[in-house]
């Protein structure tokens, strides 16, 4: 598949660069509606299942105010201690939420499930009540997965990626995890849905304490998903191959310079780019002048809204070739 080189000369964000707020508070405001009808719905039918989806709504609705800190702290602009900005800082909330919020909800689904299962269910069978909150959640849960979907398709569709594997990639942490979220609340829907049923249907409750375990498992899944990606960029995620290649090119097209030897990319932050470039000069320029050209060609650089600092230096003879 032939991917698309990226123009890195804008000076002006993207479009879609103030989006990930707005899916955030798409998915609050869901979220915090089906929390409480699950409420409900679990204290009137003693569902197993519906305490579990309750306690993943209201896990997602915590979820949500981590990533709103996370948007609002990462975008502060930089300072004397802070040089190149504040946006690991996003990571840092992010990976919080799915170790504080996400761990929680699953560990109460699971407990709650095992403690039907070991000393009896309270379950009164209130199955409409159950059905009718499920089916408005998955509604509700579709919308907020929806704007999620239209976000993250935009800018795979940037990079010729599939949606899936550039929701695990992207450096926005709270698009993803809204994706994650939504993506396991519908599935979870599903599952809780099949073990009230199946509990109507065949009179076990063990169905019903299966449905909560299983919700749990597959809230701790994606827990474990989202800390391993926010830990992979809070210790240096280096840049896809399609920036690397518009970087160089990039660093080509600047006046003075000649040849570019070595380009390292590293996000700092949500679609924010630490770079590093050795550079051959055009010309023989005194050395005096050469400090001066250098910095004049990084300022130019930073002056992309997705370039947070960049540091170009003069290419040695063993230097390799371009990184692509």
């Amino acid at each position: 598949m032939v991917r698309r080189t990226l123009d890195l000369r804008r000076s002006t964000p993207d479009p879609g660069d103030d989006q990930s707020i707005r899916t955030v508070l798409v998915a609050l405001g869901a979220n915090l509606g089906v929390a409480v009808a699950k409420s409900v719905a679990s204290v009137l039918s003693g569902s197993a299942s519906m305490v579990a989806e309750a306690a993943h709504s209201w896990a997602d609705t915590g979820n949500q105010v981590f990533l709103l800190i996370a948007d609002r702290r990462s975008r502060r602009p930089p300072d004397a201690r802070h040089p190149i900005g504040h946006g690991r800082e996003a990571y840092v909330w992010s990976l919080l939420a799915a170790v504080g919020v996400f761990v929680v909800g699953a560990s109460v689904s699971v407990w709650h499930g095992l403690t039907d299962i070991l000393h009896g269910t309270s379950a009164r069978g209130g199955y409409l009540v159950a059905y009718v909150v499920l089916a408005i959640s998955f509604v509700m849960e579709s919308t907020s997965f929806l704007q999620a979907v239209r976000q993250l398709g935009g800018d795979a569709r940037r990079y010729d990626r599939d949606l899936l594997e550039y929701a695990l990639d992207t450096s926005d942490p709270t698009v993803r995890a809204v994706f994650a979220e939504d993506s396991g609340a519908l599935i979870g829907i599903l599952i809780a849905a099949t073990g009230i049923a199946l509990h109507e249907v065949t009179g076990n409750a063990l169905w019903d304490s299966l449905g909560s375990i299983l919700v749990g498992v597959l809230l701790g899944v994606i827990a474990v998903i989202l800390i391993d990606r926010n830990r992979r960029f809070l210790t240096g995620e280096p840049g896809f191959p399609e920036l690397y290649d518009a970087a160089a090119a990039r660093i080509r097209e600047l006046p003075d310079v000649a040849a570019v030897r070595f380009v390292r990319l590293v996000f700092v932050g949500p679609k924010q780019l630490f770079l590093v470039a050795s550079v051959d000069l055009v010309g023989d320029q005194p050395e005096s002048q050469i400090g001066h050209t250098l910095r004049r060609l990084e300022h130019e650089l930073t002056a992309n809204p997705h370039i947070a600092d960049a540091v170009l230096t003069i290419a040695e003879p063993d230097d390799p070739g371009a990184e692509h």
